[in-house]
């Protein structure tokens, strides 16, 4: 079984689409949005991830779980990435507007950390924590300071991804046959080395649920004169991520800005400011051909970015809260779940902050500015 001993699943009509989540059989709708926890996943994943995260949580909250478009249950409609974001984004709004929640603590992993700052930009949010999130200047083809590296996002978008995983995504491939099957390509790349489950079945099941539909994943490329040949297109889930569609660094100059907790590991394999999922990287590593220098195709500093626009977040007056945990890779919350559960509690302020000196995995580093 998929769901977890508690959790409970159902369609929410809304006028954007019909939109399946995850919920605790207990948890009473009428419990205020300061008690309220909503978890948006990544990218070729679904809100199955989170159902240890909720079944830990204590009942006096309410939590929920969202499978966005093209993923778990809720409709494939097709995605336009030239909105970046905003499709995903504007379906959580619609659904939580159709659940009668005004305003909420946001909880986005990956690619869904990404959604989740696009919403608190257009929505507002109670509090944000994003979980080994995309880098607020997108995925690949950015330098340090978020400017493109060329005009076309080359490298960047639906044509980086490895089509043999696709095709097995497509067949709903269960094996660990080949190092593309997505049984391997969670073992090797959103977890660290050594991770074991014993739901590992239902995490797969989750990543096979990403639909390969057109408009969906991965999304289209466009021919590049730039190295290596092809650049970001306009529809697809990868493409909403080019650094020509998506840039959420404007957190910075919100007016009401919700505290942030960034929580990652140091052995992430795709967010990372050596990612093995950014071809640029894979290039400097002599992977992919040709690689013309880091000159022209740096590797994306995606942790450094965060870094950089948190901490201007932080001098202009936000609170951000940093775990940082080593030896774990793209999901804390599933290698490392008490540090995790107790970090989350604090940031919606549930609990308190740990004493001071923190433990070695759990340390304030980013202050607001006074």
């Amino acid at each position: 079984m998929t769901l977890f001993d508690g959790m409970t699943a159902r369609l929410i009509e809304t006028p954007r689409l019909t939109v399946n989540v995850l919920e605790r059989a207990g948890d009473d709708p009428a419990t205020p949005p300061d008690r309220t926890v909503v978890f948006v996943h990544g990218n070729v994943s679904s809100a199955l991830f989170w159902q240890e995260t909720m079944q830990d949580l204590p009942s006096e909250l309410r939590v929920i779980a969202i499978d966005l478009r093209g993923f778990g249950d809720t409709e494939n409609l097709p995605v336009d990435a030239t909105r970046g974001v905003r499709d995903f984004s504007d379906d959580l709004h619609a659904t939580l507007e159709a659940l009668g929640i005004p305003t909420v603590h946001l909880v986005g992993w990956s690619m869904g950390g990404g959604v989740v700052l696009q919403y608190a930009l257009d929505h507002g949010a109670l509090s944000l924590t994003l979980q080994a999130p995309v880098s607020p200047y997108g995925f690949g083809g950015t330098r340090r300071d978020g400017t493109r590296l060329t005009d076309d996002d080359a490298g960047c978008g639906g044509g980086g991804a490895n089509p043999d995983f696709v095709e097995r995504l497509t067949a709903g491939d269960t094996s660990d046959e080949a190092p593309t099957s997505p049984r391997n390509v969670f073992r090797s790349g959103y977890v660290a080395p050594g991770y074991t489950s014993a739901h590992e079945d239902v995490w797969v099941a989750s990543m096979l649920t990403t639909s390969t539909a057109t408009g969906n994943y991965p999304g289209d490329a466009v021919a590049s004169e730039n190295w290596p040949g092809f650049g970001a297109g306009d529809i697809g889930v990868l493409n909403t991520m080019a650094p020509k569609h998506f840039n959420v660094s404007g957190i910075v100059d919100m007016a009401d800005k919700p505290p942030i907790l960034w929580v990652h590991g140091d052995m992430d394999a795709i967010v990372s400011d050596a990612s093995f999922f950014d071809l640029n990287h894979l290039g400097a590593a002599g992977v992919v051909p040709d690689w013309p220098g880091a000159e022209v195709a740096p590797a994306q500093e995606m942790v450094s970015q965060t870094r950089d626009v948190l901490g201007a977040y932080a001098q202009a007056g936000g609170i951000v809260n940093e775990l940082h945990l080593e030896g774990v890779g793209h999901a804390p919350h599933l290698e490392r779940p008490i540090e995790f559960r107790r970090a989350l509690l604090s940031a919606i302020g549930y609990v308190g902050t740990p004493a001071d000196p923190s433990p070695p995995t759990e340390a304030i580093i980013i202050r607001s500015a006074d």
